[in-house]
């Protein structure tokens, strides 16, 4: 960094610690919500909102956030925004109850939507052509280390009982960066901005929020619930009228004359089906080494760092291959082997615990890992190659937010179909017990905790340890319904790879 100027060295040390912020506060609490889940005493579906109350506001507002910077200044909108996230997050570690909790969560998204996109923003602003690249680079590396520290350190926390520490430890860092941005970093914006799109962020918000809505509910009400229908409803109603009115407005949030290029196209596809594989899959990794396999939180981090190595070395390398293959290639191999790691996730049961571990949750990680180590540069590429140079920025953010939005879709849909198999599971095993029929509803109301749940006092020492056994296999039975529909999403989105991506010329 010597060869960089006091405001490069203040804008690198400011945006990466920004990022940082976001990447350990996803990965450690991933980690620690078995521990958050029994403490605050979180129902499944509770559980499920504890991550898309959150993402839902990141995904809906990641393009407004960056289209609010480049209009009034990106510090002032980073500024505002970690104001809220750090907040937000004080308010988080201090929740008594579920709904303060998710409250919170809420608020968090937003002042993430707002911060996320200007930290890359104010990093081009201040380096020229010449070392903008090593810069992002460098910013890039931290940030997969931030991804790799989080999982242990969520675990080590966790294993602790200290999980709001997660939170509390956003505030002295985002002090820190606050005045570093304040006083060493000048404002930038963008000078051809146009007219912020009201409408477009009212429409995905509004579309998001009732398909996530309606999804996430659905496990405790019914998909045939009156108000889970009029949720999905709205919300796939809405974002149809959203789309609709992109091409009728002036400045677009989100300009269809991008998806002309079927590159442009075919990358962002096959985002959201990536995504929203490896989202909802390992939403349920932690719950299940933790909670089923009997792993400590410490050893649930550690195990999963396979995945973040393997990205973190490999994506270099492949930065080096498209410059001389292409990128096409890559996001076809990439997701068959992502596809691989998740069918070798049902061929494990429930194991012996830690001890097991490098003949059973191995292989999947690191298949995992390998997958997305070789996909993510070329996606990234593939995005921006496929655009002119002009439209770079929007085509970023467009596929930021898909990559966003898979998540909270990821999360909405198979949490309700992992909850509705527990459920299902739980209620036909019960039954074969032979116990009375107050005992077996009982039993199925616990059902409701998902991996929390626990056989009643009540019932003697060996019918409890049957019903323990049951929840472990109704879970055990439900994740390898997830990781198969993860595995057809990868598939899918090889598929597609291969049918629209195309090498720039």
């Amino acid at each position: 960094m010597s060869s960089y100027s006091t405001t490069q060295k203040w804008t690198l040390i400011t945006t990466i610690m920004a990022s940082s912020l976001v990447f350990i506060d996803g990965s450690a609490l991933n980690v620690a919500l078995p521990a958050l889940q029994k403490e605050m005493e979180l129902t499944g579906t509770q559980l499920l909102w504890v991550i898309n109350g959150y993402a839902l506001f990141l995904s809906a507002l990641l393009m407004v956030g960056g289209a609010l910077g480049d209009l009034y200044g990106r510090n002032r909108i980073f500024l505002i925004g970690l104001v809220l996230f750090s907040i937000s997050s004080l308010v988080c570690g201090l929740a008594q109850n579920a709904s303060q909790l998710l409250v919170a969560r809420g608020f968090q998204g937003i002042g993430g939507a707002l911060l996320t996109p200007g930290s890359l923003s104010i990093l081009s602003a201040h380096f020229n052509n010449e070392n903008r690249g090593k810069a992002i680079g460098l910013w890039s590396t931290f940030s997969a280390l931030m991804g790799i520290i989080g999982p242990i350190l969520g675990g080590w926390l966790a294993g602790m009982g200290y999980w709001r520490v997660i939170f509390f430890l956003n505030i002295p860092l985002s002090i820190f960066v606050f005045f570093g941005l304040l006083y060493k970093v000048p404002e930038s914006k963008n000078a051809s901005a146009k007219k912020l799109d009201v409408v477009g962020a009212v429409l995905v918000t509004l579309g998001l929020a009732g398909v996530t809505f309606g999804f996430t509910e659905s496990s405790d009400l019914g998909f045939q619930h009156p108000v889970i229908l009029m949720s999905v409803g709205i919300g796939i109603t809405t974002l149809i009228i959203f789309t609709y009115s992109q091409k009728r407005i002036r400045n677009p949030m989100m300009p269809l004359s991008l998806f002309q290029s079927k590159t442009f196209t075919g990358a962002n596809l096959m985002t959201l089906f990536l995504y929203m594989a490896m989202s909802g899959a390992l939403f349920f990794v932690p719950l299940n080494l933790i909670q089923i396999q009997g792993y400590s939180e410490v050893k649930a981090g550690l195990s999963m760092l396979p995945i973040i190595i393997c990205i973190a070395t490999i994506s270099p390398l492949m930065g080096k291959y498209i410059d001389q293959k292409g990128y096409r290639l890559p996001l076809i191999i990439g997701p068959l082997i992502v596809a691989a790691g998740y069918f070798t996730f049902t061929l494990i049961g429930i194991s012996e615990g830690a001890s097991s571990y490098w003949s059973t949750f191995m292989l999947p990680f690191l298949l995992i890992g390998i997958g997305m180590g070789i996909v993510v540069a070329p996606l990234t590429t593939a995005v921006m190659g496929s655009v002119n140079e002009a439209n770079i920025g929007v085509a970023s953010g467009i596929n930021n937010t898909v990559a966003r939005a898979a998540s909270v879709l990821a999360i909405a849909l198979l949490g309700a179909f992992a909850l509705f198999s527990f459920k299902g599971e739980v209620i036909e095993k019960v039954e074969t017990l032979g116990i009375e029929q107050r005992a077996q509803e009982l039993l199925i109301e616990e059902a409701e905790d998902f991996t929390a749940a626990k056989p009643p006092l009540s019932l003697d020492k060996e019918t409890a340890l049957q019903a323990q056994q049951i929840y472990k296999e109704a879970f055990v039975s439900s994740f390898d319904g997830v990781v198969i529909i993860a595995m057809l999403l990868a598939l899918l989105s090889s598929l597609i790879s291969f049918l629209t991506i195309k090498n720039q010329d």
